[in-house]
């Protein structure tokens, strides 16, 4: 069936407000259905958009692939977790790497809840389980859901971080 906004017809379509588009209308369609019936009505010639098709894989994905590459050679790609800071585009262990490495030891040596342990290092309870389960603090960057070496020095050692993991896991049991 061809695109109702273009009269391109492709194996894969998208279905937007019961109306069948191609991949590129589809990225560039209103998700008001006002706007959207407007949108529809300007019809554009197929061949206009051919160049998209051609050489436009999708919106973003040239700045993903950067930061995949960015990634893969040890750089992280967000801003910089409590206890680093991002110089020259790399990351250097700053004053609160101390309180991070206090905050694995107290976690692992006391039986403190979490709400009390959040308070202590005036963090938040989710703020406390993002620290306690950030891979960068082994020296590792993790983007899009793969695990690359980072090139910063780590601020725990493994047997540690992985101890953390054990006991937070049982701290975070699905309640009945």
């Amino acid at each position: 069936m061809p695109c109702e906004k273009c009269g391109y017809t492709e194996k894969s379509q998208t279905k937007i407000f019961d109306t069948t588009l191609c991949k590129v209308c589809a990225t560039f369609a209103p998700t008001k259905k006002e706007d959207f019936q407007n949108y529809i009505a300007e019809k554009v010639d197929w061949k206009i958009l051919d160049t998209f098709r051609n050489y436009g894989s999708s919106p973003g994905a040239k700045q993903k692939k950067g930061m995949q590459k960015m990634a893969f050679l040890g750089k992280l790609q967000t801003r910089p977790p409590l206890g680093y800071d991002a110089t020259n585009g790399n990351l250097t262990p700053n004053e609160n790497s101390i309180r991070i490495h206090s905050l694995f030891k107290t976690f692992l040596a006391r039986n403190y809840s979490l709400n009390s342990l959040s308070k202590n290092f005036s963090l938040s309870v989710n703020g406390l389980k993002k620290v306690l389960t950030n891979r960068t603090y082994l020296g590792e960057i993790k983007f899009d859901g793969k695990i690359h070496k980072g090139n910063h020095q780590p601020i725990i050692n493994p047997e540690i971080f992985y101890a953390a993991q054990r006991k937070l896991k049982s701290y975070l049991k699905p309640r009945k």
